[in-house]
C-alpha cells in the first residue's frame, strides 16, 4: 500500500480547491449529486479521492471516488483526477477541455 506524504497531500488538495474549484464540481455533480452548488476535495490516497460538496438545500455531504487503479506515484494523481474530470464530462454530455 503506498500513501502519499501529507505534505504531497496537501498540495494537491491546494491546488485543486483553489485553481480547479469548477472540476471539483463537474466531478461531483457526476457521480454523487446533479443538483450540487459547492464542491471541494478533501482527502485523497493511493486508492481513491474524496470530495465534500453542498446540495441545493446547503446540506453538506462528501462522495469518494475511486481511481481507476491503485497509484503509487505523485504523478498519477493527476492523470487520475483527469480523467475523472473526462468522464464527469462525458457523462455530463459537456465537452471536455484539452488537457496539456
Amino acid at each position: 500500500m503506498t500513501t502519499f506524504s501529507t505534505e504531497i497531500v496537501s498540495a494537491v488538495l491546494a491546488h485543486m480547491n483553489s485553481d480547479h474549484n469548477d472540476d471539483n464540481l463537474l466531478i461531483v455533480r457526476a457521480f454523487a449529486e446533479s443538483a450540487a452548488i459547492s464542491a471541494a476535495m478533501v482527502s485523497l490516497d493511493h486508492t481513491e479521492a474524496t470530495w465534500q460538496y453542498s446540495d441545493a438545500h446547503g446540506v453538506e455531504h462528501h462522495v469518494t471516488v475511486p481511481w481507476s487503479a491503485p497509484i503509487s506515484e505523485r504523478v498519477e494523481i493527476r492523470h487520475e483526477i483527469v480523467r475523472l474530470y473526462d468522464r464527469a464530462c462525458e457523462k455530463l454530455g459537456l465537452e471536455a477541455r484539452q488537457h496539456s
